[in-house]
């Protein structure tokens, strides 16, 4: 029995969670642990101060957003290598690839 490559476990992982999401009658529900351990989280890192919390909660999901922004400036940047690079393999009577 052969190990599934990469690409086929992570698409069956994904329909699984899917499939998960579909039979959830109450989502609020089924994540409201998950929630109240991040919340407590930033309220422990605050040490009880709930707006000290808050602020930490904030920075935490700002980093996020830039992580994020910073990851799609990435990607467009590869796509337009990725674009020139096939442009200029064409015009030297190269095939294109994709």
């Amino acid at each position: 029995m052969g190990t599934r490559p990469q690409s086929e476990r992570s698409l069956a992982a994904s329909i699984a969670a899917h499939e998960s999401w579909a039979n959830t009658a109450d989502r609020a529900a089924r994540t409201s642990r998950a929630r109240r351990a991040l919340e407590q989280k930033f309220l422990d890192q605050a040490g009880g101060d709930p707006l000290r919390a808050e602020s930490l909660r904030k920075a935490y999901y700002k980093r996020l957003a830039l992580k994020s922004a910073r990851a799609r400036r990435r990607a467009a940047e590869l796509t337009a290598e990725a674009t020139t690079a096939d442009a200029e393999l064409t015009a030297a009577g190269g095939g294109r690839i994709a």
